[in-house]
């Protein structure tokens, strides 16, 4: 072999090494990668479960007795941070959840849903029949009326700020007419329905006496369903006023003076001085993006079958 094909027999060996070399670099790095990227992974699933848990109020504290708190926050709707779902959800996990020495409800709604707030009534009601021994508490932050207060009014007792507004007990049924509107801009109704009153709230309707009789009827009817259960919950510290049940709404202080609240206490002042556990664990799970997306497009599905006044219903 000459001195120029040894030569060339030695690069040739040395790309080839390189190559190799480089090769192993480039496996040494993917491998790397994927190892961080599985490790990074590893650590978010954990903290996703972490969070999960603790929002539960079942983890991250060590203490043998706390107080539980439920939010009732925002309007009481079906698929809302303040409807049955998630505040009975709540509710049952704080009373599953052995370490609970009381609860309390910490409200602040303007109201919303009959039905949704009547529903969570009951429920507190037959928690409350339930477990015996854990006392369930309503502490009204900012407003606590109309179905907030109907909620409030399950609880053992309900403390409010002086500030706080509280009351409305009364029922709405909003609609609206624009018959003459429509009739100067020139836009023509075409629903088509079957059934005498079917239309009963269509805006380029008219509403007759017997139909407005027949609301008023129902509206009275639910009217009185609410009181009732104010009456129930309140019993005889509710004073002898007719304005309580006028759909009237005070601030604290006069809604202790009739009877509607118990005093003044922050929800940290009720953990402390009548549960006699300091240590607060909020039990209301947050939603994920997943199940906001999820209840939006379930309204909007429903408002566009149903129409807009069946979905908003009879509300407090």
């Amino acid at each position: 072999m000459n001195k120029d094909t040894e030569n060339q027999a030695i690069k040739s060996l040395e790309k080839v090494a390189l190559a190799g070399i480089e090769e192993q670099r480039r496996a040494r790095r993917w491998g790397i990668f994927f190892k961080i990227a599985f490790l990074l992974w590893g650590m978010l699933l954990l903290i996703g479960v972490i969070g999960s848990i603790a929002s539960q109020g079942k983890v991250l504290t060590t203490a043998k007795a706390f107080t539980a708190v439920v939010d009732v926050k925002g309007v009481i709707m079906d698929g809302a941070d303040a409807g049955y779902t998630q505040v009975t959800s709540a509710l049952r996990d704080a009373y599953d959840d052995s370490r609970t020495k009381g609860v309390v409800l910490r409200i602040n709604s303007p109201g919303g849903s009959a039905v949704q707030s009547a529903m969570i009534y009951d429920e507190i009601k037959r928690l409350r029949t339930e477990h015996k021994d854990i006392p369930v508490y309503a502490v009204i932050q900012d407003v606590g009326a109309s179905g907030g207060y109907y909620i409030a009014a399950a609880a053992d007792k309900i403390f409010a700020n002086p500030s706080s507004i509280v009351g409305s007990i009364g029922v709405r049924l909003d609609s609206y007419g624009v018959m003459d509107a429509a009739k100067k801009l020139g836009i023509e109704s075409r629903t088509l329905s079957a059934g005498e009153h079917k239309t009963i709230l269509d805006p380029f309707k008219p509403v007759s006496d017997a139909e407005k009789a027949h609301l008023k009827t129902l509206l009275t009817s639910t009217h009185e369903q609410f009181i009732s259960a104010v009456k129930r919950g309140r019993g005889d510290r509710l004073q002898d006023n007719p304005d309580i049940f006028s759909g009237l709404f005070w601030n604290g202080g006069k809604a202790k003076e009739l009877g509607l609240v118990d005093g003044f206490k922050t929800t940290r002042e009720v953990a402390k001085e009548l549960v006699k556990a300091e240590e607060i664990i909020k039990f209301n799970k947050e939603k994920t993006l997943l199940d906001k997306l999820a209840g939006k497009v379930s309204s909007s599905v429903s408002n566009i079958l149903l129409g807009t006044e069946l979905v908003q219903g009879i509300r407090y």
